[in-house]
């Protein structure tokens, strides 16, 4: 029986992604205007616009009420941790930088990978102004804070609330707790060691001179404001009133922020802007292959956990985690379905296969530049300060070197079953 998904329309959605990962390194200047990434996106995504409006209307609402709860949620992350404004004046110690990644894992799964870098990566380079061996630190918060720590909760990553919005709750989230906990302490541990050795080149004592210990937290209405998030994911109020209150946690926050906490954090809105803009072309484009694939997944011969950690986290490298998961959870619901067995089931998914999914999003976001929407802007605020980040390959070099020695740990520790 031939499918009604010709493949062919869903061609644009590859491009489209494609689009996100080369652009910025072949025509940088041309993808740095948020009007142009408009002018392109609708131009990739409107031929399968047409073509669901025509064939599939219902589908296409539904990914459409998707992406407003997804940029909603994003976008009141963003903005509630812009006006959170953390000033640290802390010694440059390999204990302190050690526990100030740990406070970011945690924090991640909070405010999100996006609020989380924001929040703290400017406090993390005032800590170490004075050193001079410092970029492994940038690095290794970008492995942690802005993609790996926020692995605990919907919150956390892009890649799990789309999970959340499609049945997968917040309390089972929680439960991979013990692939967070493992990945996270050796990487801890690993950074510890490099830093120590760092530190060893610089004169530690006179930094420590320095700095007088002082913490202060200024806009304490937009952390009470991020509390009232929290607690509508968390207790699953349901649409469209979760949205309701979202908005008006952002109509809050813009009118009662300090200008000076929005300027201390550098605040704009060209990221949120960026991201809203790619994301709508991408949940109109992705609607097609993911009815193809429901139809016919089983048949792609990928049915074991550790095939999906790695099959989602390859994509998630280099493409979005986002739709990376969506992709990949439906073609886990298509295995699930074709081979029913004593594995329990969430949302319609084997909970191994779900396991593995959201893990291999979520922790391979961290391999590239592009794997993660904060990625790219830690490295710019880095690059802002006057401190050298890798370029791309040569951050690729750091995650080969670390990151993917710890995965393959973790496939045989978590998913070769």
């Amino acid at each position: 029986m031939e499918s009604a998904i010709p493949l062919i329309i869903c061609l644009p959605f590859v491009v489209l992604l494609l689009g996100i990962a080369i652009m910025p390194l072949t025509h940088a200047h041309l993808w740095e205007s948020n009007r142009n990434k408009i002018i392109i996106t609708v131009l990739i995504s409107l031929p399968v616009l047409v073509f669901l409006l025509l064939r599939f209307p219902h589908e296409l609402m539904i990914s459409l009420e998707d992406y407003i709860s997804f940029i909603l949620l994003l976008g009141a992350l963003f903005i509630l941790s812009g006006g959170i404004a953390i000033k640290l004046d802390l010694p440059a110690a390999p204990w302190e930088n050690t526990l100030f990644l740990l406070f970011g894992a945690v924090l991640a799964n909070i405010v999100g990978t996006t609020g989380a870098s924001m929040l703290l990566i400017r406090p993390l380079l005032k800590i170490n102004s004075g050193r001079k061996n410092m970029l492994h630190i940038p690095v290794f918060f970008i492995f942690i804070v802005s993609n790996i720590g926020g692995s605990l909760t919907p919150l956390g990553d892009p890649p799990l609330y789309l999970g959340y919005l499609r049945g997968v709750s917040f309390e089972w989230t929680l439960t991979l707790w013990p692939v967070w906990l493992s990945t996270i302490s050796i990487l801890l541990i690993i950074f510890y060691i490099w830093d120590t050795q760092a530190c060893k080149t610089e004169e530690m004592q006179k930094l420590a001179k320095t700095h007088t210990g002082k913490v202060q937290v200024s806009g304490i209405i937009n952390i009470l404001l991020l509390l009232v998030v929290i607690a509508t994911i968390f207790f699953q109020v349901k649409s469209p009133y979760r949205e309701l209150v979202l908005v008006v946690c952002i109509l809050l926050s813009l009118k009662l922020s300090k200008k000076e906490d929005h300027d201390y954090n550098q605040f704009s809105f060209h990221p949120i802007a960026e991201v809203a803009i790619l994301f709508a072309g991408i949940f109109i484009t992705m609607v097609p292959l993911l009815m193809l694939l429901e139809e016919n997944g089983a048949g792609f011969g990928i049915t074991r956990p550790w095939q999906f950690f790695w099959i989602t986290g390859g994509l998630s490298s280099f493409l979005d985690n986002a739709p990376t998961y969506i992709t990949l959870s439906s073609l886990a619901e298509s295995v699930t379905h074709a081979a029913p067995s004593a594995v329990p089931v969430v949302a319609g998914i084997r909970v191994d296969l779900l396991r593995a999914i959201s893990c291999g999003a979520v922790f391979m976001g961290a391999n590239t530049y592009i794997g993660n929407g904060p990625n790219f802007m830690v490295k710019s605020i880095v690059e802002h300060y006057g401190v050298e980040m890798p370029h791309f390959f040569h951050y690729m070099l750091y995650s080969l070197m670390i990151l993917i020695p710890v995965f393959l740990f973790v496939t045989f520790v978590f998913f070769m079953g």
